[in-house]
């Protein structure tokens, strides 16, 4: 059994490898949204209802996440604003946080989030307000 020297020095994978799960991840996503972008969720029967919505008749924070995709996809932000705004959000915040981690790949540094809890509990309050009132009868212009 060979003893690992603590002054030896450290390998580092290459930028290739370094880049392999970012790429996997984005590869994924794409693959999600061009699906979601051929077949249309506002036809019946394509994909299954929420259960939180067929058994309790609320809405859901993710109520119209798939139809907000959908319209992302074609170019339609209004319509996906209106189908879910806080979906629409989740998704620009993804590519950005995805291109930091690209970023920091190539330079051979890590990602680290670490959001302090304010802004974890603020975001969490913020999806609850959303929700509530999205299920009130004022709400109906949030309703997917």
């Amino acid at each position: 059994m060979q003893s690992v020297n603590a002054t030896s020095p450290r390998v580092t994978p290459g930028r290739a490898a370094r880049l392999a799960v970012p790429a996997g991840l984005l590869a994924a996503v794409v693959g999600a949204f061009a699906y979601v972008g051929a077949v249309d969720p506002n036809e019946p029967g394509h994909y299954p209802a929420c259960p939180l919505l067929r058994l309790t008749g609320l809405y859901c924070p993710g109520c119209g996440g798939l139809r907000s995709a959908h319209a992302v996809v074609h170019g339609d932000l209004p319509a996906a604003l209106q189908a879910n705004a806080p979906a629409v959000l989740g998704y620009a915040v993804f590519a950005v946080l995805w291109t930091v981690w690209v970023v920091r790949a190539v330079r051979g540094r890590p990602l680290r989030i670490d959001p302090p809890p304010a802004l974890v509990w603020s975001l969490g309050g913020l999806l609850l307000a959303f929700t509530v009132v999205r299920n009130l009868p004022f709400g109906g212009w949030l309703h997917p």
